[in-house]
Parts: structure tokens; sequence; C-alpha cells
């Protein structure tokens, strides 16, 4: 195994000299450290993780913790995240992923372990969280959901105006009797969700059938059991939102099990744009949620502050845009 002595061997420099220098020490000229950069690579030198966390007092661990992965959490959101995260972390770091709901000590599971923690925060019960993060001057980003907090690092997507977006464009199509597929309860995001929707329905003078207001919690069995319930009503809705695509898709099969045709019968939408909607049949019209941009710019600004870099911005509230394919006409 090649070490840093050995570096500097070849390179007629003191070992310093090339941790410092693969450190991007200001303290190195250019030239020098390009040299050893060179040598170390045509070595195929690999850093002992364990020693620079040593010098470093740092773990190079990032901590990325869920409400809950198994309750509200679709598997396509998961790797998004996961995918945004990895594709601007520095690869010295390593990232574990967790559950709130599975945890029972906070300090025991953040006490001097990481050197930053994402928080894909779904609820307003991970405030708890938040301020243990707080008292522990733990680095944090909260990602996913809008804190009233104006000095936490907070990255979200629009989803008020997303699904306003998406029920205007609804009502500019003609249709009138517009149902919608509530969210888990609790969560922040099924609250903006039917606030887009309510908004939408009163600047367009539309009343207010809460008959087609369907409770659901994000998975695909809720979206079709809701769904259900909505066709089987007198008087059946001419098209439905769906709070996720997971849900759509249940609601999609409750459809096609009732004989119906999407969009000759009833026309859906659905909210994220999750990569296996534009397969399904037919592909889906949904709200984008730049899940992966939200979960990169967190990222990106979490590690300013673990480096005590100056961070000019800390609320970043990212648009939404309405993905139309076919499954309204």
């Amino acid at each position: 195994m090649v070490t840093i002595k050995d570096i500097a061997k070849i390179a007629g420099v003191s070992h310093t000299t090339v941790s410092r220098s693969l450190n991007d020490s200001p303290l190195i000229r250019s030239e020098t450290k390009d040299k050893i950069k060179k040598i170390a690579k045509e070595l195929n030198y690999t850093p002992n993780m364990s020693a620079k966390r040593l010098v470093n007092q740092k773990s190079y661990i990032i901590g990325l913790f869920f409400s809950s992965i198994q309750d509200g959490t679709s598997d396509s959101f998961l790797v998004e995240v996961i995918k945004g995260i990895h594709s601007v972390l520095p690869k010295e770091y390593s990232l574990t992923v967790q559950g709130l709901d599975s945890l029972t000590d906070y300090s025991l599971e953040t006490n001097k372990r990481y050197d930053g923690v994402i928080l894909m925060s779904q609820s307003d019960e991970d405030d708890h969280f938040i301020h243990h993060l707080l008292s522990e001057e733990i680095p944090f980003a909260v990602l996913n959901r809008q804190l009233d907090e104006k000095n936490i690092l907070n990255v979200t997507s629009n989803d008020r105006q997303g699904v306003k977006s998406a029920i205007d464009f609804s009502l500019t199509k003609g249709y009138r009797k517009i149902a919608f597929i509530e969210g888990k309860v609790g969560f922040r995001s099924t609250f903006e969700r039917k606030k887009g929707y309510l908004d939408s329905l009163k600047q367009h003078d539309i009343p207010l059938n809460n008959e087609f207001i369907v409770q659901g919690d994000y998975s695909i069995e809720s979206g079709q059991l809701a769904c259900e319930k909505l066709l089987s009503l007198s008087e059946r809705p001419e098209l439905i939102f769906c709070s996720n695509d997971d849900m759509a898709v249940g609601a999609m099969k409750a459809c096609h099990a009732k004989g119906l045709s999407i969009p000759g019968d009833i026309s859906i939408i659905g909210f994220d744009d999750i990569p296996f909607v534009k397969y399904t049949s037919p592909p889906l019209t949904t709200v984008h949620k730049p899940i992966m941009q939200i979960s990169q710019i967190g990222t990106i600004e979490l590690l300013k502050i673990i480096q005590q870099q100056t961070v000019s911005q800390l609320q970043f509230l990212v648009d939404t845009s309405l993905e139309i394919r076919q499954t309204v006409n």
C-alpha cells in the first residue's frame, strides 16, 4: 500500500509537504502541489481516512435522516434524494441513512458522529430533532419541508404553487368537477398541496364539494381506495388530483378495474414526477418536484457551513413544473 512517505521520497520533499499538498493547503506553491498530486495519481495513492479523521478532527460522515423510511416515503423518493446528495458529496465523505421514528435517543445517534446532518423532513414532529441539532451545534440542513424559522438552512419546493398551477391548468381545459386525494395526515406537504388546490378553486370561483376531498397516506393502496370512494359517488369527478404519484398509480388501477378509460372517461394528475410514471399506461401528467436539485443545493450549502465558509442564503424555495403527458384531455 502506497503511503505519504513513499510519495515524499519520490518527490524529494517532507511528508508534511505531501500531506498539505494533497489537502490543497494555501501554504504550498501550486507547482509543488501539482507535482505531488501527479505522483500520487501515478502510484494510485488512496488516503488513509482514519488518519485523516484524527488529524482534522472530522468524521467525514454525513447523516441523512427521514421522518420515516417505512411510512410515507416512497422507494423512488428515497433513491432520488440519495442520488442527488451523492452527485455533489466529495468522495472522502460517507453517507448514512436512517428514519427518525426508529431512534430512541438522539444524543447517542449524533454525538460526535457526524460532520453534518441532512434532515429530509416530512412532519412538524421533526422539530424535536431540529432543536437537538441546534443545542448540540451540529451543522445541518432541513430539506423538503418549509420552515418558519429563517436562521436554519432550508431547501424545499414550492408545493402549494405546483398544485395550484396544475388545478389552474385543469380549469382552463374545461374541467369543473375536480377531486383531490390528500397525503399523509400531519405532513407539511399534505397541508401545502391541499392549500394549492383550495387556492385555485377559490380564485376561479369554483364551489368546494367536500365529497371530492378524500384522505390518502401517499401509498399506492391508499390512492386506489380513495379513488374507489370517489368513483362510487352519485356525482363522479371529471378529474382526480393525487397528492403524489404513488397514489395516482393506485387511482389509475381503480379506474381500470371499473373499466374506465383514462383520460376518455376520467383524468388523473399526480405530484412528484417519479421516474416510472413516464411509462404508466397512459403516461401520467404530474407536477415535477425537483427533489434531486433540492438535495444537491442542500448538500452544497451544508458543506459550506461545515467548512466554515460564508453562506449568503439560507432559504431556498425551488420551483416545480407541470409535466403534461397523456392522463388529461
